[in-house]
């Protein structure tokens, strides 16, 4: 088979009418870890490595550090080698060349609390030749590099491998045969380019989960470089693919600005905080709707009023239709009435009193992305979570799409869109530690479901008497009451 860079890949293929059973995984790879400067955790990765049964050789490539990340990994029992050249590339390049077997796997050298078995469930899909190359899949979700930059361009260039819930991982498995005839990256955009090459060669991919996966993070201005990398390994493989064309980039960057408004990505800021505040948008932190102030911008308020009129449309209709009203509209318009919509008074000193506490402070609207994201930031919370517009050229199409986080889990029989579903995403989010307090301020019959579900619930100016009825919810005439709360807890909390 001949691949679209012109060179010949030898690959086994699954037939349909074939099931493959795995062979005898005994001592079947090499097991390669890159490494740089690892001293603190090499020890352990290679003692891990060698206890699964499928390794038969770990070869630690040693990328000239200045610790001692080569005798630590020796002392364990690996195979050391010092890198051709500098860089993740060169070494992953020359752990293959030095395989004694024909299944690599490779692992990073700053893993803890693995599961047992890794390396052998690696192996089964190539083992059974169900696959040629295999991705780890581990978490919910990736790294800010995985969901802000890679999956969006991904998801354009190369919409076949959206699936991968890690493209960016560096726990691979793959047959040494098809690695020998792959371009290894010098930066961080190789495993990018590893997954597009493969899949380019024609291989059969293949993604097992692993579990729960720790490792250290990457310092903010590495994180900077990795994007940037990542973005050329992609362009690059798009373009040899004739698939790089204007109107995709620019669908690119779109795709890349509604990743912000997802739950997986909002997770991954959570960092360890136990403490959540969820603010409802229009009517709790402005005094008036941004649907309603755009509307009053564009020339569309009667047809507005017309749409909030009609009762018999359920949530998501009406929101498809209101947002029709926004087509051709220019996404600066929409911005403009976000940067100059009313804050309530003392909303930004609470959010900023909230985070000093240890809360982390999102936006849950029924609104857009688009202005949420944009009063997020005026009063200083953490993330915000909407409905996404879609723009085309920076003008407004008018579809919306709901946002995930707000539809029902499958097995719940309600199909109705809820903030409190928000809240569920993160009550069921498996990262430690998990939450523990959430505080949440509505205003409107739409936020109910969510008061009911938080801890401590506060309702201000309620649109409604029924607001006032539910057990459990409190009611504040400004933000400064809750800054005044917060600080009474607190010295509550020192005092015990």
């Amino acid at each position: 088979m001949k691949s679209k860079y012109g060179h010949r890949v030898s690959v086994k293929r699954q037939k349909s009418n074939r099931i493959y059973l795995p062979r005898e995984a005994n001592a079947c790879a090499s097991v390669v870890i890159p490494a740089l400067n690892e001293a603190k955790r090499i020890r352990e990765v290679v003692a891990y490595a060698l206890a699964d049964p499928a390794t038969a050789e770990v070869i630690v490539v040693d990328d000239s550090s200045i610790d001692n990340t080569a005798i630590l990994a020796q002392q364990a029992g690996a195979q050391v080698l010092t890198s051709s050249m500098l860089g993740k590339g060169a070494s992953m390049r020359d752990g293959a060349a030095a395989a004694a077997h024909d299944l690599v796997v490779y692992l990073d050298g700053d893993l803890r609390n693995l599961r047992p078995g890794i390396v052998t469930s690696l192996c089964l899909p190539l083992l059974n030749e169900s696959a040629d190359f295999v991705k780890a899949r581990f978490g919910r979700g990736g790294g800010r590099v995985t969901e802000l930059t890679a999956k969006p361009m991904l998801k354009v260039f190369f919409p076949e491998l959206a699936y991968l819930s890690q493209p960016l991982g560096g726990i691979i498995a793959a047959r040494k045969c098809l690695l020998q005839t792959l371009s290894f990256e010098d930066g961080y955009g190789v495993d990018a380019g590893l997954l597009l090459d493969a899949h380019l060669a024609g291989a059969h991919l293949a993604e097992v989960d692993i579990g729960s996966l720790e490792h250290d993070s990457q310092p903010l201005q590495d994180l900077s470089l990795m994007a940037n990398e990542v973005s050329r390994v992609i362009f690059n493989r798009a373009k040899l693919a004739g698939r790089l064309h204007v109107e995709q980039v620019i669908a690119m960057y779109e795709s890349q600005r509604q990743v912000a408004a997802s739950i997986d990505y909002v997770l991954t800021l959570r960092k360890g905080r136990r403490s959540l505040v969820l603010l409802d948008m229009d009517g709790t932190i402005t005094p008036s709707r941004f649907a309603l102030e755009l509307a009053r911008n564009t020339g569309n308020e009667t047809a507005l009023m017309q749409l909030l009129d009609t009762r018999h449309d359920d949530a998501i209709t009406r929101s498809e239709r209101i947002a029709e009203l926004f087509r051709f509209v220019h996404k600066q318009q929409f911005e403009q009435v976000a940067r100059t919509m009313e804050i309530r008074p003392g909303v930004i000193e609470f959010v900023k009193q909230a985070r000093r506490a240890g809360f982390m402070v999102g936006i849950v609207s029924d609104s857009y992305f688009v202005a949420a994201d944009i009063i997020r930031r005026r009063i200083f919370a953490d993330f915000a979570l909407a409905h996404t517009l879609t723009f085309e050229g920076s003008v407004c199409n008018g579809q919306l799409q709901i946002n995930p986080a707000f539809l029902p889990d499958e097995s719940d029989a309600v199909t109705s869109i809820c903030k409190s579903n928000v809240l569920r995403c993160f009550l069921t989010d498996k990262t430690l530690p998990p939450v523990e307090l959430i505080w949440a301020v509505g205003d409107n019959l739409n936020d109910l479901e969510m008061l009911r579900l938080a801890d401590n619930a506060f309702v201000i100016d309620p649109k409604l008497p029924k607001l006032l009825e539910e057990p459990g919810i409190t009611l504040i005439t400004e933000f400064n009451d809750l800054v005044e709360l917060l600080v009474y807890e607190a010295s509550e909390s020192m005092e015990s």
